[in-house]
């Protein structure tokens, strides 16, 4: 159990999931922050029923003002050694997320970076990969960062290197807005293979190939 390792999930629309994500995660994770960015449904509710603690906005902000709002918790009302960044449609796997987090302890990492590209495990399908790969070239232009998967939302940060984040793309955008911030801080980062799970539940939501194309969209007009 990660004790001093807290969970930040960004919140919207998954009560459908997310009891089953908080019960697999929390196997691994016992502290958990949910920042429930104005759903229409009763996710809140079934969060805090699977035993994560819940934050809310009163007006929905978008992803990446609800993972500031997340860490801006963890950081001010707790003493956690790391964040971690996880995704609520059980897209990640809370093993992945472990593993990472023994990587920046055994290795004296700030960050790693989650890369469903460092082996062959994930199949995002054939037009997803490609809008992805442009996605990461565009953002390591802008970071002069050189990963694989510059926009998997499941990440790593030390309390040092999360003490330094200050969000302002609220929409998809915050995914090359967080890559450039960690970059300049210096610290040491890492890139960790992930399996990425492309559920019949998140293709039904769009989410296969349409959250791609907003994160190259919105890459390319940050």
């Amino acid at each position: 159990m990660q004790e001093d390792t807290w969970l930040v999930i960004p919140l919207f629309d998954e009560a459908q999931v997310i009891e089953e994500v908080l019960r697999e995660a929390r196997a691994f994770f016992p502290h958990v922050v949910c920042v429930d960015d104005a759903s229409h449904d009763a996710s809140a509710e079934r969060a805090r029923a699977a035993g994560a603690l819940v934050v809310q906005h009163p007006f929905n902000l978008g992803q990446g003002a609800a993972l500031q709002t997340g860490m801006r918790y963890v950081l001010d009302a707790t003493d956690a050694a790391y964040l971690v960044t996880f995704d609520a449609d059980g897209q990640h796997r809370p093993a992945d997320a472990a593993e990472m987090v023994q990587r920046a302890r055994e290795e004296d990492l700030a960050i790693v970076f989650g890369s469903r590209f460092l082996d062959d495990r994930t199949h995002p399908g054939r037009l997803k990969k490609v809008v992805l790969k442009v996605a990461v070239w565009l953002t390591n232009q802008q970071t002069g960062m050189r990963l694989t998967d510059a926009h998997n939302g499941l990440r790593v940060i030390r309390r040092d290197a999360a003490q330094r984040l200050d969000l302002r793309q609220n929409r998809m955008a915050h995914a090359t807005e967080i890559v450039l911030q960690l970059g300049r801080t210096r610290l040491p980062w890492a890139e960790h293979p992930v399996h990425v799970l492309y559920t019949d539940y998140s293709r039904g939501k769009g989410q296969s190939l349409m959250n791609s194309v907003n994160i190259l969209v919105d890459t390319i007009l940050k």
